[in-house]
């Protein structure tokens, strides 16, 4: 009897050993990594802005940019303080175990306190491959409006925390934030959220402090 596994269960098993080396990997040098994750446009760049002038202060940070083609977000992050790597994918909707380990070896990793990757804009692939990090934060913005966690629920469903994006907007969009929340809740109760304006600065004091109280946890063990 021949048995017959599918090819994608092969790429994901193979995927997740190697995200578990590149876990690894961090750990062992003590920098503490965050997997963020959104639609194209939904702030993912502008926050990674707003968190380095204020972060940078306090630790080392390192971010590695995934995109289709350009470097224009590792450009903007390296303008706001950061190292910064970029990954082109070349037409991948998503960033892998493998191309993070290649970009890895781009950093001196003893020397960062929190590596922040900026995966590929997609609320599909993303949450299907893990790629080491410690944690998975997903940015929501008022503008993509508020049935997504309802169209997109293995997004939802996978993530430590979430970053509600573009709430200055709020007077001007039809978004329901309630009927958003219920949303998430069936799918991920326990998720943290943030709602913030990168525009206006507002909220983003609680995310610093999530992300810094996250990072300090992560060296003390």
């Amino acid at each position: 009897m021949t048995e017959r596994i599918p090819v994608v269960e092969n790429i994901l098993n193979a995927n997740d050993r190697i995200a578990l080396d590149n876990q690894k990997r961090l750990t062992d040098a003590g920098v503490f990594c965050i997997n963020l994750m959104a639609s194209p446009g939904a702030g993912k760049t502008s926050l990674i802005e707003r968190m380095l002038p204020v972060l940078s202060e306090r630790m080392s940070i390192a971010v590695i940019d995934g995109d289709v083609a350009s470097s224009i977000d590792a450009d903007r992050a390296a303008a706001a303080g950061a190292t910064a790597v970029q990954i082109n994918t070349g037409g991948q909707c998503h960033l892998d175990a493998t191309q993070l380990r290649h970009a890895l070896d781009e950093l001196e990793l003893g020397t960062f306190d929190l590596l922040i990757v900026e995966n590929v804009g997609n609320l599909i692939c993303p949450a299907s491959f893990k790629i080491g990090a410690h944690t998975s934060v997903l940015i929501a913005s008022v503008p993509e409006g508020d049935d997504k966690p309802y169209k997109y629920p293995g997004m939802y469903h996978g993530v430590d925390a979430l970053v509600i994006n573009k709430t200055d907007l709020l007077p001007y969009i039809d978004f329901d934030m309630p009927y958003f929340r219920r949303g998430v809740e069936l799918l991920n109760q326990e998720l943290v959220s943030f709602p913030l304006s990168c525009k206006t600065g507002e909220g983003l004091d609680a995310w610093i402090r999530w992300v810094e109280e996250r990072t300090a946890q992560a060296q003390k063990a």
